[in-house]
């Protein structure tokens, strides 16, 4: 952990990505998924498959779904997928997902720290809200922020700094956590610090090679982070 800035103190907010960094939402996703390309009778994706589809959005997601299975022309049948999609995901939206070990006390030690705390993810905000309600993580943060709610999504670093200005910190004091390489480069892009959890979805690519301050196998572990040691809310 290595970033010039992160001395006691000179953290003011942290961003914390949703699906596979908090959550292990892969279930929902591969159910979700199944349904909608039944609907269009298109066979099934792989869980494997799906798993390095995931984390540039849910229009992507379907676009490489389609793609896979032999979809001739994907943008052509997107507005349908993504009208099943957006059903079927509504009726299975944390059915199929856990919250990682490690997650709740990490977010614990980011506001026991006195950080103000967005989630920011790709998946739309609807979804987004109701599945942290449903694993009880809402309360950790004071915004959240989904795929639609900016014109670009990860890894463009326009989401992180319309969440800092949110958040009213400097993007050079706000933390970036995440899993994958969407979160590394927007974090970079953008002039946050970034850490990188071990465990969740980057395209089937080893986390370690994306840009990082810090990887972490548990986000029990930022207490380890030099901006947090010995800080507590006032």
């Amino acid at each position: 952990m290595n970033h010039p800035l992160m001395h006691p103190g000179a953290l003011q907010a942290a961003i914390v990505d949703l699906d596979g960094t908090l959550v292990d939402t892969l279930g929902d996703f591969v159910e979700a998924l199944d349904r909608t390309l039944a609907e269009l009778r298109l066979p099934a994706v792989a869980r494997t498959d799906v798993e390095r589809m995931i984390g540039k959005g849910s229009e992507n997601l379907l676009l490489s779904a389609m793609a896979r299975v032999g979809e001739t022309d994907p943008p052509a049948r997107l507005p349908q997928a993504w009208a099943a999609y957006q059903r079927h995901y509504q009726d299975i939206n944390g059915q199929h997902s856990a919250v990682f070990d490690g997650a709740r006390e990490g977010l614990r030690l980011l506001r026991d720290a006195g950080l103000s705390l967005a989630c920011l993810t790709n998946k739309p905000l609807a979804f987004a809200r109701a599945l942290l309600r449903d694993k009880g993580l809402d309360g950790f943060f004071d915004q959240v922020f989904g795929g639609d709610s900016f014109e670009r999504k990860k890894p463009d670093p326009l989401p992180l700094l319309k969440a800092c200005e949110a958040l009213g910190s400097a993007p050079a004091a706000t933390l970036m956590v995440g899993d994958s390489q969407n979160d590394a480069l927007a974090a970079r892009a953008a002039g946050c610090p970034v850490v990188l959890v071990t465990y969740g979805y980057n395209h089937g690519e080893p986390i370690a090679l994306a840009p990082h301050d810090g990887l972490l196998d548990s986000l029990a572990e930022l207490g380890q982070w030099p901006g947090l040691q010995g800080r507590r809310r006032a």
